[in-house]
């Protein structure tokens, strides 16, 4: 069976039991608390926790979708025999329609007679499988599930009682979450592998941790295509199924199978994110797609390719579109060509340049391996296949030593410098930031501080920090507050903050033990751990009379007349209930 025929036996299948068909949602996702979007359920958090109502968007309790993901934690496993980037994830959702008896047996009915698969065995989520100190603890047994099992046939011995993996959600920093139920089938090679996990949303979790019901429960299942594709089509591995078929066969026999993989896999993302709007960039989603990007770059050169002829990257880029463009009309070539062959031309002179700067080092160790990595981008395995002799001391885990001791270098150098607010500089970079970025970011973390005044002043006191980030270019503020704000309000707003720069009032600190602090009527994050004694940060005379105060942990400028010129950006939401500002500075 195809993966094409597999996706329409899917949606026919839910279609008859009175599914709506949803289209894949971005993967570029709303949700700010998630870089990009890993699962089917991510569209439709909003319709368990009752903020929208699937009937009046879909008119109907229970949908489907086939839906695009994509997994960052998955890319340095790519090359084995599984691990993906992109995906698609097959899914059923039911809004308060239906819950654990009708998701079973939708469960067992598709795979058993639709695609006529055995089932090998199946799990439930049992509390006695999580450590003592983990918060799904207080979550009961999910004794309906293993009764329904059982009452389809499933024998006793093949209903296993597992532990957290059989606890799903929630996505991000919060939301619904609840004991799931997962199908296993054996594959070629004769492995059980999980095909279907079947959430059943009972719960929402906060960001402290804190469990309640949910008033109405719902159902949201994910089953990845690929994995359906392998065990229907009597396939080894994904990389073997008609998914992938098209691709390996375009890259030369005697290539390494890790780097056919890594190829397939990483085109396959590129087209997607590409097409979703994502451009490389040192940030966010746009750093996952450069690292794609260069990563396959630099294994079509070590496959002899050479950097400059991208030629068999370009042909594998057209033959995803041709694959997926019946399904997925967004796909633009044209688009993705082009973005694709900027960045192969932008590396391949700091590639060229790195390679000059490999061949004068004598002896390459991790130290010296990890400075080509962060100064030219040059990968582990570029260094140690290129370095030749002179590489012959340096190991993976060596690198990745260094790497990480970089990392927590740069971690606490910012959780020192900007405690209170969230600081993104350079990030997968892992370079220091220059004088003047530190500067810029600075007067940003200042500007913060005065946003958040301002905004109470405007709108009233009942606004509150729901979160923060500062780069170089922007400072991004959330905030709960229930309604948009008006064009005057934020004028208001943006000219409150200006004429406090004008007036150039001194920005000043304090140290005071954390309950004294508290009843100066400083303004904290709830969300942040701070310390004892705990800084004040005041713009004005004193802590008594100031304008603004924060718990903080600095730096900040001075004066309030460094800061520039305050500019909004944009005003939007980005949640029931929590609105975003960003905006920027001008010298």
């Amino acid at each position: 069976m195809t993966s094409r025929e597999i996706r329409e036996k899917f949606m026919k299948f839910f279609k008859d039991k009175g599914h709506a068909n949803v289209p894949s949602s971005s993967l570029l996702p709303t949700d700010p608390s998630v870089l990009l979007t890993t699962a089917g359920v991510q569209q439709f958090k909003k319709y368990y926790t009752g903020e929208l109502r699937s009937t009046k968007d879909f008119g109907s309790k229970d949908v489907m979708s086939v839906q695009k993901c994509f997994r960052t934690s998955d890319i340095d496993e790519v090359g084995d025999e599984s691990h993906l980037t992109f995906f698609e994830m097959l899914g059923n959702f039911s809004f308060g329609g239906y819950f654990k008896k009708e998701a079973i047996q939708y469960g067992y009915d598709f795979i058993t007679r639709t695609m006529k698969l055995p089932i090998e065995y199946v799990t439930v989520f049992d509390p006695e499988k999580v450590s003592k100190d983990d918060w799904r603890k207080e979550v009961p047994f999910d004794g309906e599930s293993y009764e329904l099992w059982k009452e389809l046939g499933i024998p006793e011995e093949k209903i296993r009682r597992e532990g957290t993996d059989n606890f799903w959600g929630p996505t991000g920093n919060e939301g619904p979450c609840g004991p799931t139920t997962e199908i296993y089938i054996k594959n070629e090679s004769g492995n059980a592998i999980e095909v279907w996990n079947i959430v059943f949303n009972e719960f929402y979790r906060d960001s402290e941790n804190n469990l309640k019901k949910l008033e109405v429960p719902g159902v949201a299942t994910g089953m990845g295509l690929e994995r359906l594709a392998m065990v229907s089509q009597g396939a080894k591995t994904v990389f073997e199924t008609d998914l992938f078929s098209s691709l390996m066969s375009l890259l030369t026999p005697n290539m390494d199978m890790r780097v056919k993989r890594i190829l397939a896999d990483h085109v396959r993302g590129i087209t997607f994110l590409i097409s979703d709007g994502v451009r490389p960039s040192n940030k966010e989603a746009g750093y996952v797609l450069r690292r794609l990007m260069r990563r396959a770059i630099v294994h079509e050169y070590l496959a002899g390719l050479g950097v400059a002829h991208s030629l068999d990257i370009k042909n594998l880029l057209h033959q995803v579109v041709h694959d997926y463009k019946n399904f997925y009309p967004e796909l633009n070539e044209d688009v993705i060509i082009y973005e694709f062959e900027k960045e192969n031309l932008r590396f391949k002179k700091t590639l060229d340049t790195g390679l000059k700067e490999l061949q004068k080092i004598k002896a390459i160790n991790s130290a010296s391996a990890f400075k080509l990595f962060e100064s030219f981008g040059l990968p582990y395995e570029i260094i140690k296949e290129l370095g030749g002799d002179k590489a012959k001391k340096l190991t993976r885990d060596g690198f990745e030593e260094e790497f990480k001791k970089h990392q927590d270098i740069s971690r606490a150098g910012q959780e020192k410098k900007f405690g209170g607010h969230g600081l993104i500089l350079d990030t997968g970079e892992l370079k220091a930031a220059s004088e003047e970025e530190l500067k810029k970011v600075t007067r940003l973390h200042t500007a913060t501080h005065m946003l958040q005044q301002a905004l109470r002043e405007v709108l009233g006191p009942e606004v509150k920090q729901a979160g923060s980030d500062i780069t170089v270019e922007r400072t991004r503020f959330d905030f709960d507050f229930p309604r948009k704000l008006t064009a005057e309000e934020i004028k208001k707003v943006e000219d409150l903050v200006n004429e406090k720069i004008k007036e150039d009032l001194p920005m000043r600190k304090v140290v005071l033990p954390k309950s004294e602090a508290e009843k100066t009527g400083a303004l904290y994050f709830f969300r942040e751990k701070y310390p004892d004694p705990v800084s004040v940060y005041y713009i004005g005379k004193d802590v008594a009379s100031a304008w603004s105060k924060e718990f903080c942990g600095g730096p900040h400028i001075t004066h309030t007349g460094e800061i520039g010129k305050f500019g909004i950006i944009k005003e939007e939401a980005v949640g029931a209930g929590t609105r975003r500002i960003r905006a920027t500075i001008e010298p």
